[in-house]
């Protein structure tokens, strides 16, 4: 609005400067003869002055100050030769002037006043300023009704999902957080339920690990203590009678040393703390297994051969090659009849490298296979326990697997028993252990 005023008044002094630029000097008569041509402009007070700062001419129809010397400061500036011009918004109103010097042959022979007061452009910023208040007075309504709605929903929220918290802090994986909507505190209880999910199954898996682990400790435990208790109360025992019982005592302490090994296996494996993996031949540590398992078979009257080929290196470490290997063939003897078979082949396929244990045993039933490779989960407790496992062979060996990248299956054969394949990615080149 300022810029405005300004571009406005300076053309009008400007067009009343040009008609008084043909005078030589100015005289209330000519000044009066040259504005009379000056077309209206609008303004409140026009005043003409000569060089010495004498009105020579003035609009004012009353108290007009032709003949007196005037010292505003705008006239001043335009004797000096400059154009001058102020605006002011006081008590609803505009007040612009605005002065510009008369020259003749650049010579300042007077001045040009126009002063101009404006009521009306006031009063429409005027309207326009109370337009504004109420407007944003509404607006600061509406924004703090809008602010109190969703602080209010979003305080429910938050309190909903800080009491789901706690209560999954307390132990109660099963409450879930009820939280609705597209937001980001939903999705944030959306993520809040995935894990209580994930955390409920790893805690019911926590305890069916602990009980399972608790009752396999607890059968050698029960049998040595039945033992040593049968020695110590019997009077007069024989000594082949201790000799069976101390050996028996001897087996129940194997078995509760290979549970226990089994244990902090999986522990390791479980925490991810596993050795540099280094490019392994898997060919030598086959033959290995093999050669130590053939006595085993041999005794419990299983055909146990082996077909493998050259070149098969995974990324892996040898004691977990021969842990996979050697639990695998095991499982297959244990649970073999005599003058059944066990079959082991190695070979590659594209990038994979394929290890297969077949045998041709009682096979797994089809509702047990999704859960064959679960934590202490036998298909026949009675007779695992009989044969010695301790239920973890098969976990280990699928840990062992995918820690390294790779997948292990379990399947029945169409002619009877089972068959297990192992696949690893296939490594290239490196050092070789």
């Amino acid at each position: 609005m300022f810029r405005s005023k300004e571009t406005t008044m300076q053309s009008s002094v400007s067009v009343m400067v040009y008609s008084l630029s043909g005078l030589d000097q100015l005289t209330e008569e000519n000044v009066a003869a040259a504005m009379a041509v000056v077309e209206e402009t609008g303004l409140s007070r026009i005043l003409v002055t000569d060089s010495s700062g004498r009105v020579l001419y003035d609009t004012r129809e009353t108290g007009g100050a032709v003949g007196d010397y005037v010292l505003y400061a705008e006239i001043v500036q335009a004797l000096m030769g400059n154009d001058a011009f102020t605006c002011v918004y006081k008590n609803g109103a505009f007040r612009s002037r605005a002065t510009s010097p008369v020259l003749y042959q650049n010579q300042i022979i007077g001045s040009v006043y126009a002063y101009e007061y404006d009521t009306e452009q006031a009063a429409l910023i005027s309207g326009l300023q109370d337009n504004l208040l109420r407007l944003s007075a509404v607006i600061a309504v509406v924004v703090l009704a809008l602010s109190l709605i969703l602080s209010r929903a979003l305080t429910i929220k938050i309190s909903e999902l800080l009491t789901a918290i706690r209560k999954v802090r307390e132990g109660a994986y099963s409450h879930r957080a009820e939280i609705h909507g597209r937001d980001e505190i939903a999705q944030i209880g959306e993520e809040f339920n995935s894990l209580t999910d994930r955390l409920q199954v790893t805690e019911n898996a926590r305890r069916r690990f602990v009980s399972d682990a608790s009752h396999e400790l607890k059968t050698p435990l029960a049998a040595i203590r039945l033992l040593t208790d049968s020695i110590l109360q019997t009077d007069n025992i024989d000594p082949e009678t201790t000799r069976e019982f101390v050996m028996d005592i001897g087996q129940e302490a194997e078995r509760l040393s290979r549970i226990t090994e089994d244990l902090l296996r999986l522990t390791r494996l479980d925490s991810g703390v596993l050795e540099p993996p280094v490019v392994v031949d898997v060919l030598p540590v086959l033959e290995q297994v093999m050669r130590m398992m053939s006595l085993i078979a041999q005794e419990k009257g299983v055909d146990l051969t082996y077909d493998a080929a050259e070149g098969c290196t995974v990324l892996a470490t040898k004691d977990e090659i021969h842990q996979v290997i050697y639990n695998l063939t095991d499982n297959a003897v244990k649970y073999s009849s005599a003058g059944g078979f066990v079959q082991v082949s190695l070979g590659a396929e594209g990038s994979q490298v394929v290890l297969t244990v077949v045998d041709n045993g009682a096979g797994i039933p089809e509702a047990d296979l999704p859960r064959i490779f679960e934590r202490f989960y036998r298909v026949d407790k009675a007779r695992s326990r009989a044969a010695g496992g301790t239920g973890l062979g098969l976990s280990i060996v699928s840990d062992t697997v995918k820690k390294r990248g790779g997948t292990v299956t379990a399947a029945n054969r169409p002619e009877g028993g089972a068959v297990f394949t192992v696949h690893w990615p296939k490594a290239e080149g490196g050092e070789r252990a």
